[in-house]
């Protein structure tokens, strides 16, 4: 086990003894504590009996500002139940406020850490995982905070970092408003507070509303989700399209595309505003024609832009002219001192990513690898994929295999993450569902930034 600090926290311990009764680390019974860390974050852990030495720090994913926030330790109960029955260790924290909260959450992770130790010992293995955003979180300790960890799993992750991710989810509501709205006043960035990027929003979202009714306006909707990769399968209960069942594909899109500006591309982008005190994100510089003929999805479009009679080169020209977004330099320092992800593993991180996810697409992963090979930490990562639609969709089976394979990594110091290998660990974990393993390659990531390459597009 790698040698770790213990870094002796006399507020958190206080607050733990007047929140928690202190247990031995040999308890006869199951442990279960929560508390509230000085920084306000409540605290979840689990301690089975018999516990296997192991313990794992679990981020969670994003939760918005004014929605409940309670300590996480697992991704579901039924994962939580066959983690504990199988002798690990939970832990995890809720982070001291939500929204784009990283400057709190790793802290708050750490102090969780701390907590443990201070009341049951050293474990003999330390992984930290997560799921979304919190596979984001996770990547962050990973690699700023190694001494502390034996490894790392991250779970349909946001691994490609805070500037990349607000860019790309700049360029589909810049499409919508310049094809869709072009004389409206829309503004994508620089919102004054929630009130201005809501009403934001509901102005464009009925415009994209309006545009599915037609088929010009189905084939810009269709051009706009191929700008941030959204697949045309992204849910359970959608229908699967056929290969070339375009109008199936672009209706479940426009369903994802709805999502993202009702949320994620104004309101959440506001709180992440507020925090870097500006707008972080930019389309100048960026060619719009080349960014489509690199998606997977330009047959789509093509096709529905000939179906509906409309010139597709015209649309990819009025994007390369219409006035573009600047970012405020202070703004991106902040987030990339905070929230861009350098590549640089110590350890063995194992990456898993369903194939149809909308929300954060699986292009991320493709970006995550580009950072570590640059860093020269490709030999320490691994990536896996889950032939699934919907955002984090796995099943407790397709967890635990992941997990089971990272702890074969720790154990062996060779990686056997094959989609057989990580099937049959899923379904040994899991015998009552299918695990979904597959082959696959992500294509490229639509605006990747990382620290080994910081000036790709430049504000």
């Amino acid at each position: 086990m790698k040698f770790r600090t213990r870094i002796a926290l006399l507020t958190v311990a206080a607050v733990c003894a007047a929140t928690a009764t202190a247990l031995p680390a040999q308890a006869a019974t199951d442990t279960h504590l929560e508390g509230q860390l000085p920084s306000g974050a409540a605290y979840l852990m689990d301690v089975p009996a018999v516990w296997n030495g192991t313990v794992l720090l679990y981020s969670h994913g994003y939760t918005p500002a004014g929605a409940p926030n309670p300590a996480q330790n697992a991704p579901g109960s039924a994962t939580r139940a066959k983690l504990l029955a199988e002798g690990y260790a939970l832990i995890g924290s809720s982070y001291a406020t939500n929204g784009w909260a990283v400057t709190d959450a790793v802290p708050d992770q750490l102090a969780t850490l701390d907590l443990f130790t201070e009341r049951f010992g050293a474990a003999r293995r330390t992984v930290a995982w997560g799921t979304s955003y919190g596979g984001f979180v996770t990547t962050t300790l990973a690699e700023r905070h190694a001494d502390r960890f034996d490894g790392s799993l991250s779970m349909c992750g946001l691994v490609q970092g805070g500037v990349a991710n607000w860019n790309s989810t700049l360029d589909p509501v810049f499409a919508l408003k310049t094809l869709l709205a072009p004389g409206a006043d829309i503004p994508l960035t620089g919102f004054a507070d929630q009130a201005e990027a809501v009403g934001a929003a509901d102005t464009l979202a009925a415009k994209v509303t309006a545009a599915q009714q037609t088929p010009a306006g189905r084939a810009r909707i269709a051009l706009a989700a191929a700008l941030h990769n959204i697949p045309g399968y992204n849910d359970a209960t959608q229908t699967k399209p056929g290969p070339t069942d375009w109008q199936t594909q672009q209706a479940n899109q426009y369903t994802a595309l709805s999502g993202l500006v009702r949320l994620p591309a104004f309101s959440w982008r506001q709180e992440a505003e507020s925090r870097a005190g500006g707008n972080m994100s930019w389309n100048t510089g960026v060619d719009y024609t080349a960014m489509l003929a690199r998606s997977p999805l330009y047959k789509e479009v093509s096709e529905l832009y000939k179906e509906a009679g409309v010139p597709l080169s015209a649309d990819l020209a009025a994007l390369n002219r219409a006035p573009r977004v600047s970012a405020d330099a202070s703004a991106v320092r902040w987030m990339r001192h905070t929230s861009v992800l350098s590549g640089r593993l110590t350890d063995p991180q194992l990456n898993i990513h369903t194939t149809g996810d909308a929300l954060i697409p699986v292009q991320a992963e493709s970006a995550y690898r580009r950072a570590a090979t640059a860093a020269g930490s490709g030999a320490l990562l691994s990536q896996a994929y889950v032939d699934a639609p919907g955002h984090c969709t796995f099943t407790p089976g397709e967890m635990l295999g992941a997990l089971h394979t990272l702890e074969h990594r720790l154990d062996t110091g060779r990686w056997d993450a094959s989609p057989a290998a990580l099937n049959s660990r899923a379904q040994q974990a899991d015998s009552t569902t299918e695990a979904r393993y597959v082959t696959y390659r992500p294509t490229t990531y639509p605006r990747p930034y990382d620290l080994a390459h910081p000036g790709d597009a430049r504000p």
